[in-house]
């Protein structure tokens, strides 16, 4: 076991949305989620963000010199690393290349830093995509976080981008799923239904909550089709393709069950009052089918995770919300729950 444990990283994100203004607010709110956390950033955009959450000066943002520093700070400070050049005051709520040339430049410090064991993971907060490609090259290449942590984590291994999948997981206290497919078409991700990826976003699973939970995750298979296909009625990739990838992670060792009816799946595995559950987490098929029913149990609660990569890395599951920026008004609900869950990723669950 390390003898010192490591600080969070958390990335301001756009630094014209409401990313900087959370996690103000987070530090404000929830000191004992932030505690041994640093944000990778800009000192002189955290001070301004902090300025919108309080009325007085009470809650100083202080400095540090190496990732290290975030453990000894004392209490009420937010320490921030100057991980980018010292960055222009830029107007909240705009599209603007310069910030998404710091968010990028941010997130790339934090993500090499995790590779080098330097932080215990990464909570980002989110980026504005049309930014990001205004910055230009290196950012204009990847059109979010994922894709970014992926390409860097791939190079860190010294692997091809394939030999480096991810997944998705949204997640909040109720309920976890874990997608297929994220960003393509409805077309597009049924034709990404195949038994080789279902394989593998099972076993990227199982792998990551098993380090979560102590335990092999009780892991349901949503179907594609209504009724999970009604023996083939309605549609045979439950035959043909799940079925065949279930087996296979069944004599992996897997704990996997299904296909079952997409409509009732994630009812089962709801967290109920007595705080029990069928299932740990549901496989969904595609982007809506998963996100719909965690997003309805309460956005404002959902964490993005990335499982598949050799780091931790959380997320809010919102937007920049430009409209709100600089306005003081921002929920950092999610921003703090995604620190929760970085720590308990980091630390294996325990």
């Amino acid at each position: 076991m390390r003898s010192n444990p490591l600080p969070l990283a958390i990335t301001p994100g756009d630094p014209c949305g409401i990313g900087p203004e959370i996690i103000a607010r987070a530090w404000c709110q929830a000191p004992e989620a932030t505690r041994a956390c640093f944000v990778a950033g800009d000192v002189g955009l955290m001070r301004r963000a902090m300025a919108l959450v309080q009325s007085s000066p009470t809650f100083p943002v202080c400095e540090i010199a190496t990732p290290q520093d975030a453990l000894s700070v004392p209490p009420g400070c937010l320490p921030v690393l100057q991980v980018v050049p010292v960055a222009p005051v830029l107007p909240w709520g705009q599209v603007d290349a310069r910030a998404g040339q710091l968010a990028g430049e941010a997130v790339l410090w934090a993500t090499r830093a995790a590779l080098r064991g330097e932080v215990a993971g990464l909570v980002t907060a989110p980026l504005h995509k049309e930014a990001l490609h205004a910055a230009g090259a290196p950012y204009d290449q990847y059109p979010g976080h994922t894709e970014l942590l992926q390409a860097q984590a791939a190079l860190h291994a010294g692997v091809p981008l394939a030999q480096m999948p991810v997944r998705m997981m949204l997640a909040n206290d109720e309920l976890r799923t874990v997608l297929v497919s994220i960003h393509v078409s409805l077309r597009e991700a049924l034709d990404a239904i195949t038994a080789e990826r279902v394989l593998q976003t099972l076993r990227i699973t199982h792998a990551s909550l098993s380090g979560v939970l102590g335990r092999a995750p009780r892991m349901a298979v949503a179907g594609v089709n209504p009724h999970a296909g009604e023996g083939g009625l309605f549609g045979r990739e439950e035959i043909d393709i799940l079925q065949p990838a279930l087996a296979q992670a069944s004599t992996e060792g897997m704990n996997v069950h299904g296909p079952f009816a997409p409509d009732t799946v994630f009812m089962r595995a709801r967290r109920k009052a007595d705080g029990q559950r069928e299932f740990d987490v549901v496989i969904a098929m595609y982007h809506d089918q998963g996100l719909i029913p965690v997003k309805y149990l309460g956005v404002e609660q959902g964490v993005n995770v990335t499982l598949g990569l050799p780091l931790v890395r959380t997320s809010p599951d919102h937007g920049t919300a430009m409209d709100l920026a600089g306005k003081g008004q921002a929920d950092a609900s999610s921003m703090v729950q995604a620190i929760r869950m970085a720590r308990q990723l980091a630390s294996g669950g325990h």
